[in-house]
């Protein structure tokens, strides 16, 4: 079977199908006119290509559309059985699943707790979370969202420890998930997945050039320069809970996975025991945060205990900011994770504030407007992206 080259009627078919699953996509349910005049043909090449498009199962009827007296229009949809996609978001303590069709609607949700000792072996675990979402049909592609980063030099996960992810530092990662689950698997950092959400669909959209900090249990970071996320070398950009940090120990004195450098300063432990040293409660970082939110907004000495605490939490999430920005120069930093969600507009205006007295850089700083879990968001995005460009390359032939 030869490829189309430029000029072909093949290749004029597959740029019409695309053009017209592209407006389906993006519009929903559309008559034959509509279509014809969002892509400007003419009612009989409209016509050609909806029959083409129904006959490679992609598009189908979705009824009759009332018109003028006596005009009757069949309106068209993609079909959304045409594929499925799976994505999957792993912690520590649980994996949750979720399956959508073509079109990117959920039809599945499932969540497998694992709690430190998961059983069973990777492969059994993903494959039990993927099955308890109950896809309609096989994904035709999975991404999963992981700590750590793939390094594309050795087919390994890297910056993550065993203890971390159980069962995912091994050869082959990619080839065993795939053959386990039935489907080509991409692994991605997690932060990364939120990230691509978020210039998605969130606060950085028209943005090209940002970072976004996940400031939570633990560090991370996303980077995304000229509208591209961007991974460095071995898939380890971004990953900056090790970064060297003012006010904080080395890997020289703590060892190189020991608990050091920025996660070790601004990290969800640290920032519970620097609100603790401030008089604020709770029974982890979140609830004194919380704690430390609503207290400030009263008087007395406790109200400023909790402020001056919120601003050392805000100090030291701007050390590393200012590190960071410095070199990169984004024009937006997003703040997401529970460390900074739960602190909102309070501890985002306290991490401007410092940042900009730090650095002769002054990007904006925003809060995350995702909803619901943005690793799940940007797994399904980007396994989407993919299959359907594959599906909708589908209708080329030969000329």
């Amino acid at each position: 079977m030869s490829s189309p080259v430029p000029g072909t009627p093949s290749l004029l078919r597959a740029i019409n199908d695309r053009a017209a699953l592209q407006a389906l996509l993006e519009r929903g349910p559309l008559t034959r006119p509509e279509i014809g005049a969002l892509t400007g043909l003419s009612k009989p090449t409209a016509s050609q290509l909806l029959s083409r498009l129904q006959d490679a199962g992609l598009v189908v009827l979705d009824g009759i559309r009332e018109g003028l007296p006596g005009r009757t229009a069949e309106v068209y949809r993609i079909n959304p059985a045409a594929a499925y996609v799976g994505a999957m978001d792993v912690t520590p303590d649980r994996i949750e699943a979720r399956v959508a069709d073509i079109t990117g609607a959920t039809v599945g949700e499932f969540t497998l707790p694992t709690a430190r000792r998961p059983a069973g072996t990777l492969v059994e675990r993903l494959r039990a979370a993927l099955d308890g979402a109950r896809p309609p049909g096989a994904p035709r592609r999975i991404v999963i969202g992981v700590q750590g980063a793939m390094d594309p030099t050795t087919g390994r996960l890297g910056f993550a420890t065993a203890k971390d992810v159980p069962g995912w530092l091994i050869p082959d990662l990619l080839p065993t998930l795939a053959e386990g689950l039935g489907a080509p698997v991409d692994v991605e950092n997690n932060v990364n997945l939120v990230a691509r959400a978020e210039q998605a669909h969130g606060i950085a959209r028209g943005h090209g050039d940002f970072v976004l900090l996940w400031a939570d249990e633990g560090i991370g970071l996303a980077i995304v320069l000229g509208g591209r996320l961007h991974r460095g070398a071995t898939g380890g950009a971004g990953e900056v809970g090790y970064m060297p940090t003012p006010g904080a120990p080395t890997a020289r004195e703590a060892g190189r996975y020991a608990n050091h450098g920025y996660q070790a300063l601004a990290g969800g432990p640290a920032v519970h025991k620097l609100l603790q040293s401030y008089g604020v409660r709770g029974a982890d970082f979140r609830q004194a945060i919380t704690n430390a939110v609503r207290s400030a907004q009263g008087s007395g000495q406790r109200a400023d205990d909790a402020r001056a605490g919120l601003r050392d939490v805000a100090a030291r999430l701007a050390v590393g900011l200012a590190s960071i920005t410095s070199v990169i120069d984004p024009a937006l930093v997003v703040l997401t994770g529970a460390t900074v969600l739960t602190g909102g507009d309070t501890l985002r205006e306290l991490v401007e504030h410092e940042l900009h007295a730090l650095t002769i850089l002054r990007p904006q700083v925003r809060l995350s407007t995702m909803e619901g879990n943005p690793v799940l968001a940007g797994a399904l995005d980007l396994a989407l992206d993919t299959v359907r460009d594959e599906v909708f390359s589908s209708t080329v032939s030969t000329p």
